[in-house]
């Protein structure tokens, strides 16, 4: 599983100002990360806003970043929701070619027990035709997979390679971490705990902010995972400023206001998401003046 440790982006999908997808500022990202070190590319996650997107613009989405990639580094692509049975019947009508994992989302908004949340990983990673990350958000979705869900299903189902945390629970981080197969990769969901995750071991993270500043973000967790936490530390903490002004008005709304200031894309979102403020705005825009004039 090694092609899954270091640093994964999330990456944003564009719109112009009609709000269609924006194919060619599509290109610019992947590129802009791929040529900046990234050790892999997750396309219609929630940063990528895929809730807003129909089936065939998802399609389109994953045919472009796959051709734009051709075959560079591995591509994982979201796909996870409330209803076990729909993302079966997604495998058998979809072509897995070019794709190397899934990130699944735990299912939101019913609920499920942990009996439920194991039994909806098993049936899928059991259908899928690609290895399985699940993905832990319960601040999305309303329901958190306990570490002894995560652990059980690590042991008894080949197919889940990985799990990415973003729970912000550093005592069930740590259980994973200590109890997990050795195989069994963690993940950081969240960029700002993404050096304490992996002081305790855990093996990169699927970041936001790597969409805007993919070399310095895969050179910390580089630094990281070399153990060299000095330096890697002083570039964690150079950042925390910018990690925050990202999240404070939702994601991709940061992120996208960022991009925009880079001019890599138009800052474009679908409803019910907004463009940040013209406050959190000016703000991001002063931190990105002051962080590409860094060397690292």
């Amino acid at each position: 599983m090694n092609k899954f440790k270091g640093t994964g982006v999330a990456i944003v999908t564009p719109f112009k100002n009609d709000e269609s997808v924006d194919f060619k500022s599509l290109g610019k990202i992947v590129e802009h990360v791929i040529t900046n070190n990234i050790t892999y590319l997750v396309v219609l996650g929630t940063t990528g806003e895929a809730v807003t997107q129909t089936k065939d613009e998802k399609r389109a989405v994953i045919d472009c970043v796959i051709e734009t990639n051709n075959s560079r580094i591995p591509v994982v692509v979201g796909l996870g929701g409330y209803n076990t049975r729909g993302i079966v019947n997604n495998f058998r009508e979809n072509s897995f070619e070019g794709i190397d994992a899934i990130l699944s989302v735990a299912p939101y908004y019913n609920k499920p027990s942990q009996n439920g949340l194991y039994q909806h990983y098993k049936t899928i990673a059991t259908a899928s035709p690609v290895p399985v990350i699940m993905y832990n958000v319960p601040g999305r979705t309303s329901v958190n997979i306990d570490a002894e869900t995560t652990l059980k299903l690590a042991h008894e189902v080949k197919n889940i390679i990985a799990i990415k945390e973003a729970s912000g629970n550093m005592g069930q981080i740590t259980k994973i971490v200590k109890d997990k197969p050795k195989d069994f990769l963690v993940i950081s969901g969240d960029d700002a705990l993404t050096l304490p995750i992996i002081a305790i071991g855990g093996k990169g993270v699927i970041s936001v902010l790597a969409n805007a500043f993919p070399k310095e973000w895969s050179k910390m967790v580089a630094l990281a995972l070399g153990s060299n936490y000095k330096a890697a530390r002083k570039i964690h903490l150079r950042f925390a400023e910018m990690i925050d002004e990202l999240f404070i008005e939702g994601n991709p709304a940061g992120i996208k206001a960022t991009l925009s200031i880079l001019n890599i894309i138009q800052n474009t979102l679908r409803l019910p998401l907004r463009p940040v403020s013209r406050s959190t705005y000016t703000r991001i825009s002063r931190l990105v003046d002051e962080l590409i004039t860094v060397t690292y």
